[in-house]
């Protein structure tokens, strides 16, 4: 279901990786694609045995190797700062945030092919970059859109598991539902059971996972339309790429909100591993689970108030805001609104972060874009005043490591102020972009033969009497 739109010249491609040589220099296998090999699969097919050849080195070489200490807070604490996976479409740095294959969020926004020129970058380019650590070229994207869109296929009978549900029913709950209906098609769970080598475990899920990535948008937006919009499905536009599609399917034929769905979904399609969906995903695919069971379990996993929810109480908290101070609030007005939301046993949501330390580059990246789109929007003026007045106060708290605003701080002003105000929806484009992280990891994952994944537990009891034995030695 994807897509096609735009030229960019592949020499002024070129001309923009020459400016960001020294970073090229930098990652280990980040390279520009010169290729003229559009197929996505046959790229990985000649990539992959490098890649496992450097797995068996590191493993050989460096397999003792310690990477720090465990302590009982690590254990008890949801395993902060354990280094426990291996995880290659993405990176994340406490300090300067998140680099998919070594690439910061400007940096693909220069190198990624656009739609149009100086536009948003198109995730299909995100996707073959994942996948490969190239940057691609805009012939090779427009083969990726083209190859989704040929995936882009629906049984009716995905339809009809989503519609046995209550049209109350949470989003999530329809969306994953939805998905879990997909794997019946699934080329993994054919191929195992018929019998296949582990070595080509990767090829089949491949194909799950390109398929998978093509149709969660239909899914998706069919669970809006049918919940908001009278169940008035609006078709594929074959014209359109993937997040422009997504945006035109779900009832938005703005050019500025088809460019924020693509900025959406880059921004919001990896993390590295440790977040609640990206390990949910990896521990499920870790058991041979194919990739559409590994994904549904995954959104399972976003679906909750910790992680891919927040972003629908970002939006409800700052319209209760508006609700009680009115549009034009003083920053003294805000600065008790915060102190009351906290002193009430809440926290400001969108504020905070398990591993960043600093601002998010996913918020100051869709601030441009407000900054660009939608200046004098007040709901955008409230997000700016929070972004001035929340990190003090929760420096002076004490009891946060990081003050500063996160992605989800400014998604849901922008999708509001484009029309897509139903809060409650907003985890399922959340979902939608992840799909990408996700199954670009599993594919990966069969590719160099991740073991199943199965970490050791212990009991209160277990650490008491460590800790004595520690404490008498």
């Amino acid at each position: 279901m994807v897509f096609l739109k735009g030229v960019s010249a592949l020499s002024r491609l070129r001309s923009r990786v020459k400016q960001h040589s020294s970073l090229s220099n930098s990652v280990r296998w980040l390279q520009t694609q010169t290729s003229s090999d559009l197929d996505l699969h046959s790229q990985l097919k000649e990539l992959i045995p490098e890649q496992q050849e450097r797995l068996k080195k590191i493993r050989a070489e460096h397999g003792k190797v310690q990477l720090g200490n465990i302590t009982v807070d690590m254990v008890i604490g949801g395993m902060r700062g354990m280094t426990g996976l291996l995880w290659e479409t993405s990176l994340l740095d406490p300090d300067e945030g998140i680099r998919f294959r070594g690439l910061s969020i400007p940096e693909c926004q220069k190198l990624l092919p656009a739609a149009k020129p100086d536009g948003e970058p198109l995730p299909e380019g995100l996707l073959w970059l994942l996948l490969t650590g190239k940057v691609p070229s805009k012939a090779q994207v427009d083969a990726l859109s083209q190859e989704l869109r040929d995936r882009a296929v629906v049984p009716d009978y995905v339809f009809k598991a989503i519609d046995a549900l209550p049209v109350s029913a949470h989003p999530m709950t329809q969306f994953a539902s939805g998905v879990m209906a997909l794997q019946v098609q699934s080329e993994f769970q054919r191929a195992y059971e018929k019998g296949i080598s582990k070595t080509k475990y990767w090829e089949p899920t491949y194909e799950d996972a390109l398929s998978l990535i093509a149709r969660v948008p239909l899914v998706a937006s069919y669970v809006y339309r049918r919940i908001y919009k009278d169940g008035k499905f609006i078709p594929v536009d074959d014209s359109l790429d993937y997040g422009g599609n997504f945006s035109h399917m779900l009832g938005f034929s703005s050019p500025q909100m088809h460019e924020l769905m693509r900025l959406y979904v880059t921004i919001h399609s990896d993390h590295e591993g440790g977040n609640v969906s990206a390990h949910t995903g990896h521990l499920v695919g870790s058991a041979l689970s194919d990739p559409y069971l590994s994904f549904a379990a995954a959104l399972n996993g976003l679906a909750g108030p910790l992680h891919g929810l927040a972003n629908q109480e970002v939006l409800l908290w700052i319209k209760s805001v508006v609700d009680e101070c009115g549009e034009n609030i003083s920053k003294d007005q805000l600065k008790d609104y915060v102190w009351k939301t906290l002193n009430g046993g809440k926290v400001v949501p969108g504020f905070g972060h398990g591993v960043l330390r600093k601002t998010d580059p996913r918020y100051m990246c869709q601030r441009e874009f407000a900054l660009k789109h939608l200046p004098d929007d007040p709901l955008f003026k409230l997000v700016s005043q929070l972004y001035e007045v929340v990190p003090p106060i929760l420096t002076e708290l004490g009891k946060v490591k990081n003050p500063w605003p996160n992605v989800d701080a400014h998604s849901g002003v922008l999708l509001n102020y484009f029309g897509l105000t139903e809060a409650r929806y907003y985890t399922v484009l959340f979902g939608v972009s992840r799909s990408i992280g996700i199954c670009s990891q599993l594919i990966w994952d069969r590719a160099l033969g991740l073991p199943l994944e199965r970490p050791k537990s212990v009991t209160m009891d277990w650490l008491e009497n460590y800790c004595k034995k520690a404490k008498a030695a």
